[in-house]
């Protein structure tokens, strides 16, 4: 959401890194002393060779560097069958565990896999639980190109409690009606978040700005101007829930960037009420399902295992 997707006030984050150009060293290079004028003079060519035409085409531009071509990562779903040697490229479905950051993840697969270079390919907040593909090893030059994929997300939203972080991770600091809301009410106006919106991130997110994490500014009680940022709700699906009137359940298909307590945030108030986000759950990333991810404890259980074999 991002999750900050929601994507979250964690984030997260990834494993790229590109090369900067270093100019070279320039020289200072001296008018000559007028009595040294003659002896600068250009040669005259030899009677038996002609001038060659002055070239009118471009200088030639130095030839730019290719990138290696990195065979995809193997893909590892749940109950697959790996050998150790797998992570040297690869790209596993990790379910996330509730209260666990996304960088959490990584650091217990960093030692289970034995393997250095991991990362994951777009944030879950603490709250969220859910399909994270994490990268490995070469694998990790891949993650733009799952990040850049559509994600499908299930939750529950509350009506008539506003938080500062826009879900349940923080106190309820506004309480306003919403017994008069009505399910019409509320599908009439999802539908100004459906398609390309702009959409504000939250506070507490880890968006920089001015050198710092927005979360970090929000913890001191801060509240600083943020630009909204284009994003896509491909669709928007709500569902009253049958026991308790102000909770909402919803499923959202979303591009990425999108945040998800944001769009929960935006509802609330677009229905002249409030809403934080009570739960939320990535069900899916590009053709990925959670239904194929690993639970950490099997997935450090089948590394061991693989290890001995």
């Amino acid at each position: 959401m991002a999750l900050h997707a929601t994507a979250s006030a964690d984030v997260q984050a990834a494993a790229s890194t590109a090369a900067e150009p270093v100019s070279a060293d320039g020289q200072l290079v001296l008018d000559a002393p007028a009595d040294q004028a003659e002896s600068q003079k250009r040669p005259q060519l030899s009677e038996d060779r002609a001038p060659s035409p002055a070239s009118t085409s471009e200088p030639q531009q130095p030839a730019k560097r290719r990138k290696p071509n990195v065979p995809p990562p193997t893909m590892v779903r749940k109950e697959a069958t790996f050998a150790a040697g797998v992570w040297a490229n690869a790209a596993v479905l990790v379910d996330k565990p509730k209260d666990w950051t996304s960088f959490d993840v990584c650091g217990k697969l960093r030692g289970a896999l034995k393997t250095k270079k991991v990362g994951h390919a777009g944030t879950l907040d603490p709250m969220a639980t859910g399909l994270l593909i994490i990268c490995t090893g070469q694998g990790t030059k891949q993650i733009d190109n799952f990040v850049a994929m559509e994600k499908a997300y299930s939750g529950t939203l509350r009506l008539g409690q506003a938080t500062p972080s826009y879900d349940a991770m923080s106190e309820i600091e506004e309480e306003l009606p919403w017994e008069h809301i009505t399910y019409e009410d509320l599908e009439a106006a999802k539908q100004a978040y459906v398609g390309d919106i702009l959409q504000q991130p939250p506070m507490f997110s880890a968006i920089k700005i001015k050198g710092e994490r927005l979360y970090k500014a929000a913890r001191r009680g801060e509240v600083v101007e943020r630009q909204s940022r284009p994003v896509t709700i491909h669709s928007f699906e709500l569902r009253r829930d049958e026991g308790n009137k102000r909770d909402v359940h919803f499923r959202v298909s979303c591009s990425k960037g999108t945040y998800i307590r944001s769009l929960a945030h935006d509802l609330g108030k677009a229905v002249g009420s409030a809403a934080h986000l009570t739960a939320l759950r990535r069900e899916s990333i590009g053709e990925y399902d959670v239904a194929d991810a690993w639970s950490v404890p099997d997935l450090v259980a089948a590394a061991h295992a693989a290890r001995q074999a």
